[in-house]
């Protein structure tokens, strides 16, 4: 009786769990009914483990006479699979000024199994240095197994003010409820900004009177009180062909705008971006190292910088800085970026390289600029105010003839004009010394194309085809033919296509056109043979002996976010197979057709047969780079096909 009560508890505690626990808060160590029979999140019933509650309070205090500010933490964890035991381990950041230090107090932990409480002890909670700048205290819950609620919670005093940074709705795991509150006096001012696609379920904001009293006040400050709620928050997942998480993850970030201090002088730290073009003119790591001309017109050939047309002379110089340096493999803007020091050692930075080929290409009368952006891992730059840290990378830019060129010398294979694909970020600031900076959009190369052509004869007596075929690789998959040959070796590559087929693929021999290849196109020409089955009478053959793709990359049933490719692109396929006398076609399969409106996307198969050949040809045009995500149910259908087409297609004959 007793184990039939409790089963049926589980389950309507499991059911209603969702609408009971955002307003049910206990003291900490307490669980609700609800929380104590959690079986599984409703919307995702695969989840290896649930924040069950999460509350946040960021608040300013009183201390010593001193204002700190004070972020509160609460969490309950359910354990659901054996995966996720990792988040028994926790870990709690806090920053170390040269000065004054963040500090971490009051941590508490217990891990619930059922009615049984295991506490955290003390001495358990270590430190550990990360830089010197940042240390993490960690701790790891005692008894922690499948089925236990991991609670904790802890204070961090900061004497930063603008490490009032936020809050993380969304995280690896649903969230069933979590809950975000601010006080905020009047004379701190931030900025702030509401990241991803999720919908706050509450979203407060009041003036609360008299809410901090300090000695050097003659009146208490007024609070702006912020309460923000999200309920069956699904779990953030990585998904293939996406920006960077943070562009979409939900969010609220908060950033220091203003402060004004007890005597009435006010601090400004958000700057416009006149205010930023002034400081980058003057600043040593960028500004200054833009102008070291004469430094490099002392250190180069003067033929470099004098011989050709102005195109002439941008590629070679382009050439000439990709092949002098070694990238030391680091991003960044502001890293003691020293040009001369770089140049004479022949290694460095993203900044150091980039701004030496700008440094050159002044020099040769070719008025170059200075790009800031970001890299597709780092997100999306702001547009509504400048914030440095959102950029990670530099890149030159010219103009010659009417045609806008973005340089970058840090890949050794990327060709003249060409931005590095982790550059595909859409768009970044182009600054200048003497002029106001702006915004300019990026635009990739359009031609990329991947193009399998073939001639094969079958042999139907030993059961294979032979013959020729052709493999043309253009625009981004050229440089990434050019990166994978070069470093793998030849050997070693053609027996990474064979793998790729299964071992049904033999090459007998591979050449590489160089009169039809270039830095950003690759021809091949291949004599190989593959296997077909036999049954009987019968021969089956699979004319993509080199797939594609093997699987639909699209698995999740919904996306919230775009489908962002980086670049356009072609998958083309053909062959042309000769049948040998005393055969005849039984059966190839059906035509394929299926595309987004306006050819955004399609997909074509067709197999087509004469008496003595069958032909056979698939393209698959993926004509923009970015897809909203309305266009993914679309896009997942037409991948799907492809990889059935690829996988499944048999083309049979029969022995007459």
């Amino acid at each position: 009786m007793y184990h039939t009560l409790r089963t049926l508890l589980m389950i309507l505690f499991g059911l209603a769990f969702t609408q009971l626990c955002a307003q049910i808060e206990t003291d900490f160590g307490q669980l609700s009914i609800p929380e104590r029979y959690f079986q599984h999140f409703e919307s995702d019933t695969a989840a290896a483990a649930v924040y069950l509650y999460e509350k946040g309070d960021h608040y300013f205090e009183i201390d010593s006479d001193r204002i700190y500010l004070f972020k509160k933490y609460r969490a309950k964890i359910k354990i659901l699979k054996e995966s996720a035991l990792h988040f028994a381990t926790v870990e709690v950041p806090y920053y170390k000024g040269e000065k004054s230090s963040e500090k971490v107090i009051e941590i508490r932990a217990i891990t619930h199994n059922d009615t049984q409480k295991t506490g955290l002890k003390q001495e358990d909670i270590y430190n550990k240095d990360l830089t010197p700048r940042w240390s993490v205290k960690t701790f790891t819950f005692p008894n922690a197994k499948v089925g236990s609620i991991l609670e904790y919670a802890y204070t961090v005093r900061s004497p930063f003010f603008y490490n009032f940074q936020g809050w993380e709705f969304q995280a690896e795991i649903p969230k069933v409820y979590t809950e975000f509150n601010a006080r905020i006096p009047g004379n701190y001012r931030y900025n702030r900004a509401m990241m991803g696609y999720l919908q706050l379920d509450v979203n407060d904001a009041r003036i609360e009177k008299a809410c901090l009293r300090h000695p050097a006040l003659r009146e208490p400050a007024d609070c702006e009180v912020l309460k923000y709620i999200m309920k069956n928050v699904p779990a953030f997942k990585e998904e293939p062909y996406m920006l960077a998480a943070s562009n979409y993850k939900s969010r609220i970030e908060f950033e220091m705008s203003e402060h004004q201090s007890f005597n009435g002088e006010i601090h400004r730290y958000t700057k416009s971006w006149r205010d930023v073009d002034t400081e980058f003119r003057k600043d040593s790591d960028i500004g200054r190292q833009l102008t070291k001309k004469n430094f490099f017109e002392r250190n180069v050939p003067e033929s470099l910088l004098v011989e050709g047309s102005p195109i002439e002379r941008a590629q070679n110089i382009h050439k000439f800085v990709k092949d002098h340096f070694v990238w030391n493999g680091e991003y960044g803007i502001y890293q003691n970026s020293r040009v001369k020091e770089a140049f004479e050692k022949g290694s460095g930075n993203v900044g150091e390289i980039n701004m030496s080929l700008i440094n050159l290409l002044n020099a040769a009368d070719i008025p170059a600029q200075l790009v800031l952006c970001a890299t597709r891992s780092k997100g999306l730059p702001k547009k509504t105010h400048p914030v440095l840290a959102d950029f990670n990378y530099v890149l030159a830019r010219i103009e010659l003839n009417g045609k806008r060129y973005y340089l970058d010398a840090t890949d050794k294979f990327i060709p003249f004009g060409m931005l590095p694909e982790h550059c595909l970020n859409y768009y970044g600031r182009v600054m200048s010394l003497k002029e106001a900076s702006y915004w300019e959009d990026f635009e990739s190369e359009t031609n990329n194309l991947i193009s399998i052509r073939s001639q094969m004869q079958l042999d139907g007596e030993s059961g294979q085809t032979k013959g020729t075929f052709y493999t043309v690789s253009s625009g981004y998959p050229g440089v990434d033919k050019h990166k994978e040959i070069n470093s793998m070796g030849k050997e070693a590559y053609l027996e990474e296509l064979s793998n790729r087929s299964g071992g049904a693929l033999t090459i007998a021999s591979h050449n590489l056109d160089l009169e039809k290849s270039n830095e950003s196109r690759v021809f091949e020409r291949f004599e190989c043979k593959t296997n077909v089955s036999k049954t009987g009478n019968l021969i089956y053959l699979n004319p993509f002996f080199i797939a594609f793709f093997k699987t639909n990359p699209f698995t999740s049933e919904s996306r919230s976010f775009p489908v962002d490719f980086a670049y356009a692109r072609r998958y083309s396929f053909s062959m042309k197979l000769d049948i040998p006398e005393g055969y005849e076609v039984e059966s190839i399969p059906k035509p394929v057709a299926i595309g987004l409106p306006e050819n955004a996307a399609s997909l074509r198969f067709n197999a087509t047969q004469t008496p003595s050949s069958i032909t056979v040809t698939f393209t698959l045009n993926l004509a923009e780079s970015y897809y909203a995500a309305p266009y993914y149910e679309g896009l997942k259908k037409i991948f799907q096909k492809a990889a059935e087409v690829q996988k499944n297609t048999l083309l049979v004959l029969k022995k007459t």
